[in-house]
């Protein structure tokens, strides 16, 4: 029997149904005043600016480059290291994880491309590119399904030795390489510290969006004091042109050789490992719970179309940074439409040949000392998700420690192994894939196949005692 039809006294209405509240928002999908989007964007550009910079100086001095070809690349690296923080940020159809992600050229990708490039050529290494990227998409399915075998345990860890190897990145920025002329410079080393003050008093004294922004004002503070102490050649700022634009294959076009190309492709694992560390630490970072079988094929998909699109443009593999989740953490703003306004302002970077030299001309120390605040956060980062994997357990404990020695002594002792063979170095001098690998698989030794041993042994104790 249904029920009567209620109605409005002395009508034929129906009631209006009462409003509902709607569904609050996520602080990750929060849209904010357009002005603050982007002055928080331009907070990440500033901090990580310093990476695609020094990537392609670095790529021109090893293989000579032209001062054209140079600046061609520059634009290229910054045009793609928004697009993808906009792909990661945005998320559109199966890429990216709409989280509040920058990506970048550099790191282990470069170097790899750079003994690609001197063997084989540049053609060669940019076919090497062209083919690892696909290669991402071969491959993520069955990387997919070793998802579980990554729990907080080996995730963290992970997370401790990505942070510890970028405070090292950072550190370097300011004091150079041991051994290297004005290695521990005196004046770098008070403006790589000056700016760790800078920010700290900001944060100190600051509240609401001027807190917020306490990175970004004390890297300005550092260069305002480089400027007064005559560290900076602003000469170069004003040089060239106004309008850089990327030119595609600036090298010819790519040629493909799988054997070339095999080292980084071996790389792209380690990489895909990576990626489902600063996924899960990103996601933490932000309080937003994700389902890391979908999420964390997302991030991939979206490093692997960046680089395919990089490849083209003569760029390395492109990766998702570690960078910016210390900058989310730093300053409490979780909105991914904040990177998403960063890529916008990478891309318009990318086109502005002033603007791009203008950043190209703060001291190295002044963003080393920037970079070293905010990689420290995200080792902190590892070392809480640590402290929720039962470490009171002595076989937690002892995976840990395990994974952490082995991972580190490449970071703290470069050229530890010098003395193997090419293809196999590639690997052991990545101590995040060694630290990944080794704690993935004591958890699954010890977590996984030891329970099922020793129950084995126990029922057959049992029988034999019958």
């Amino acid at each position: 029997m249904s029920s009567p039809r209620q109605t409005l006294p002395g009508t034929d209405q129906p009631p209006t149904p009462e409003p509902t509240d709607p569904a609050p928002v996520h602080p990750v999908d929060e849209s904010r005043p357009l002005g603050r989007i982007l002055l928080f964007g331009i907070q990440h550009v500033l901090v990580m600016a310093a990476t695609p910079i020094s990537a392609i100086f670095l790529m021109s001095a090893t293989l000579r480059l032209d001062a054209g070809l140079t600046v061609n690349l520059l634009s290229a690296a910054f045009v793609l290291s928004g697009v993808g923080s906009l792909i990661q940020s945005l998320g559109p159809w199966r890429f990216g994880p709409r989280l509040p992600f920058v990506m970048l050229p550099g790191g282990a990708p470069l170097i790899l491309f750079l003994a690609i490039a001197d063997q084989h050529g540049l053609r060669t290494a940019t076919g090497a590119v062209i083919l690892t990227a696909a290669f991402y998409f071969v491959v993520l399915p069955v990387f997919s399904r070793l998802l579980a075998f990554f729990p907080a345990l080996v995730i963290g860890t992970m997370i401790v030795i990505v942070g510890v190897n970028l405070v090292k990145v950072g550190a370097v920025l300011v004091t150079g390489r041991p051994g290297s002329p004005g290695f521990a410079d005196t004046t770098n080393l008070l403006l790589g510290m000056a700016t760790i003050g800078f920010t700290v008093v900001f944060y100190l004294l600051f509240s609401g969006i001027l807190r917020q922004l306490a990175v970004m004002l004390g890297l300005l503070a550092g260069t305002a004091l480089a400027a007064l102490l005559g560290q900076m050649d602003l000469g170069r700022a004003t040089e060239g042109g106004l309008v850089s634009l990327p030119q595609v294959m600036p090298f010819g076009s790519p040629q493909f050789n799988l054997l070339a190309a095999l080292p980084l492709m071996l790389y792209c694992l380690a990489s895909m490992a990576e990626a489902t560390g600063q996924t899960v630490i990103n996601a933490e970072a932000v309080g937003k719970e994700i389902d890391r079988r979908t999420a964390v094929p997302k991030t991939i998909r979206g490093d692997a179309l960046t680089s395919l699109f990089g490849g083209f443009f003569g760029l390395p593999l492109m990766v998702t940074s570690g960078e910016n989740i210390g900058i989310v953490r730093v300053t409490g703003v979780r909105s991914r439409y904040v990177t998403a306004a960063a890529g916008v302002v990478l891309i318009a970077i990318g086109f502005l040949a002033p603007v791009t030299r203008a950043i190209s001309v703060i001291p190295s120390a002044v963003i080393g000392g920037t970079a070293m605040v905010v990689f420290a956060v995200i080792t902190v980062l590892g070392v809480q998700m640590l402290g929720r994997s039962d470490l009171d357990t002595h076989t937690n404990t002892f995976i840990c420690a395990v994974a952490l020695a082995l991972g580190l002594l490449p970071i703290l002792i470069p050229g530890v192994y010098a003395g193997f063979s090419p293809n196999l170095r590639i690997l052991l001098e990545s101590g995040v894939a060694v630290g990944a690998f080794v704690a993935a698989v004591l958890n699954i030794l010890f977590h996984h196949l030891r329970p099922g041993i020793a129950a084995r042994l126990a029922t057959s104790r049992t029988e034999s005692d019958r």
